[in-house]
């Protein structure tokens, strides 16, 4: 994203904070659940940072070096955490980075600032899908080649929960964050796209749609509507990857459930 929030935080602080105790209460209740919190963890940072560096990356190349300058264009995790979107993304598969600050007036002038904040905008995401497309090959190739069969069934059990929520997360982030809706990164995507005077429209209702976004949120129907496109994206990434390698990755997804 490369908008801040523009109201207080500490509203969803509060919210979050509840669901985030009640969740974790709940899995050290179970062990095997604690552990997929640890193993979700190294994930949820991987998806945040490369998100949130393609961001900087894709600012800096067009000429805008505020992201640069403030220690954006790193793959740091610490530069990249927003604790409100890192602890969504723990509890519910979705969520956010710390925002990149962007300066319009800096990018080159051979694009429009619209096309350009686009395309910054879209950097995330793509990435996110780019690492979900990665990681399913990885995984092919592993199931392929049976370069798991040498270890036990637990280190074995590792490596494919790392790997599917490494794919998971990185899908719901990016479908995420391509909602329209400020301070999101499909609303700057959408922005591109519009007329003027809608475009002016939507300036001029920052605050509205915020507030629009935070209820889809605490609701819930952020999760109805962006779990099924998780699952629907992993279900076609999985079956694409499969026929090009030859090989059913769909026992994977039944074996997780999805």
């Amino acid at each position: 994203m490369n908008n801040m929030f523009n109201f207080d935080k500490r509203i969803l602080y509060v919210i979050l904070a509840i669901f985030v105790l009640r969740n974790i209460v709940t899995r050290l209740t179970n062990t095997d659940s604690l552990l997929m919190l640890i193993i979700t963890l190294p994930a949820i940072l991987i998806a945040i940072t490369f998100h949130e560096f393609a961001h900087a990356f894709a600012a800096d190349k067009l000429g805008d070096n505020t992201p640069r300058s403030q220690g954006r264009l790193t793959l740091n995790p610490l530069k990249h955490i927003d604790p409100v979107g890192f602890a969504l993304l723990i509890v519910a598969g979705f969520g956010w980075g710390k925002p990149v600050e962007v300066n319009p007036t800096n990018y080159k002038r051979n694009i429009s600032m619209t096309k350009a904040d686009a395309i910054v905008a879209f950097a995330g995401p793509l990435m996110n899908f780019v690492l979900a497309i990665i990681s399913t090959i990885i995984l092919a190739v592993l199931l392929k080649y049976e370069l798991l069969v040498s270890l036990s069934t637990r280190a074995m059990w590792i490596i494919l929960v790392f790997i599917m929520e490494l794919v998971l997360i990185n899908v719901g982030l990016g479908l995420f964050n391509l909602i329209p809706l400020p301070p999101l990164d499909g609303s700057k995507i959408l922005n591109h796209f519009l007329p003027t005077n809608a475009r002016n429209w939507l300036q001029q209702n920052q605050f509205v749609l915020y507030i629009i976004f935070v209820v889809i949120w605490i609701t819930g129907i952020a999760s109805l509507i962006i779990s099924p496109c998780i699952q629907g994206v992993v279900k076609g990434l999985f079956t694409l990857v499969g026929n090009i390698f030859s090989i059913n990755l769909k026992v994977i997804l039944q074996l997780f459930g999805i």
